[in-house]
């Protein structure tokens, strides 16, 4: 296994990390066999955000003995109220919420304190300005968390973050699908083995800036969503009409700027073979980009890239992010109360589409828009 450091907060951390989100479908033995299997293969970064509070239980039970092993993210916002996952800042639950965290994971202190999924620029502001920082600092003085984190899927609250001098990590999502657009208006010059020939060209500019930033001002990225949901593994429902690898998807993500660990959920412990497979791969299976290359040029007529091109929409509905968010949704037969959560906390949605037709105008794909609008408000309510 490779470490990394984890940008100013000095971490030295897998490459390949664990992501415990899968692990809610598990026992406590399941849990225990998987998070030890992953100790042995050298695997020590942690997410914890999950909903269900039974699985921070079995994860502790999985760290017992082994907590100086671990540097685990700990999330700051994640409750679970009702039988249900609430993302709140309500300062009262939040932090009978991270109490249970640690209670029930065993340990009286987080490494990385993760503020949880900012979504919106408008929240990032309140969120900085007032009291839930300032709980999120107190901790790290009282050193109940040694560094303090954000989570976000959008690179302009990434930005903000990352220029604040007051987040020093981010868990953000990174993919091809997420990343990539074309490199010209000139379509099938994306297709040409050229296009990847120069780093990091042909990503969204604003995520290319934002992936330098972070290294530049050491703001140290662990990925989330690096399969997209596993939807890059299937050729039908890819973007790229090609399916991809979880060593090339792994490859890409820890190929970008500032970028220390991939989190990845397990299933099982095949799927942790999987993933530390990245280890020991060949440049020829690690070679995402050749892949891409010859993707057919179809693969994209009709399919979402969250590119941004449909922005701005007069609902102020962030298209790209209710898109990713119903794509994510699509890709389980039940809706996560997470990803239900996260839709519903926007400040706009599918309902408030009011078919202007501009976004569909705007889209380099000719994705309808308007139909993905409404199949979101379907699928999420």
């Amino acid at each position: 296994m490779i470490y990394r450091t984890l940008g100013m907060t000095g971490l030295s951390v897998s490459e390949i990390g664990l992501g415990g989100e899968w692990l809610e479908r598990h026992g406590r033995d399941e849990v225990v066999r998987i998070v030890r299997y992953c100790e042995e293969k050298g695997i020590n970064i942690l997410d914890c955000w999950m909903s269900e509070p039974n699985v921070r239980s079995n994860i502790g039970a999985a760290i017992a003995g082994r907590r100086d092993s671990w540097i685990i993210q700990g999330h700051m916002g994640s409750t679970w109220q009702g039988g249900q996952y609430v993302k709140t800042r309500d300062l009262d639950k939040v932090q009978e919420a991270f109490c249970d965290l640690l209670n029930r994971l065993g340990t009286d202190y987080i490494d990385l304190g993760m503020i949880h999924f900012v979504d919106e620029v408008r929240e990032f502001h309140e969120i900085m300005q007032g009291e839930f920082y300032q709980y999120a600092l107190s901790l790290k003085e009282k050193g109940i968390i040694r560094h303090i984190g954000m989570s976000t899927h959008n690179p302009a609250v990434a930005r903000l973050a990352a220029e604040s001098g007051k987040i020093e990590m981010l868990l953000f999502s990174v993919n091809p699908a997420f990343d990539m657009l074309p490199a010209s208006e000139d379509l099938d010059k994306y297709f040409e083995a050229g296009t990847y020939g120069e780093g990091i060209g042909g990503i969204a500019p604003e995520r290319a800036e934002l992936y330098r930033i972070c290294e530049q001002r050491g703001v140290g990225i662990t990925v989330m969503k690096g399969y997209a949901g596993g939807r890059l593994f299937d050729e039908r429902i890819s973007p790229f009409g090609i399916a991809l690898t979880p060593v090339q998807c792994i490859h890409y993500a820890l190929t970008r700027p500032a970028v220390a660990s991939i989190m990845v959920g397990y299933d099982s412990m095949e799927h942790v073979d999987a993933a530390v497979a990245y280890e020991s791969a060949t440049d020829e299976e690690k070679d995402y980009a050749t892949a891409l290359a010859g993707a057919p040029f179809h693969a994209y007529s009709g399919q979402c890239t969250y590119c941004g091109h449909c922005a701005p929409c007069p609902s102020g509905i962030d298209i790209a992010m209710v898109g990713k968010l119903y794509d994510l949704a699509t890709m389980h037969k039940e809706v996560p109360a997470s990803l239900k959560a996260h839709y519903e906390s926007l400040s706009a949605n599918g309902k408030d589409c009011i078919g202007c037709e501009g976004c569909e105008a705007r889209c380099p794909f000719g994705v309808h828009v308007i139909e993905r609008m409404r199949k979101a408000e379907e699928v999420f309510r």
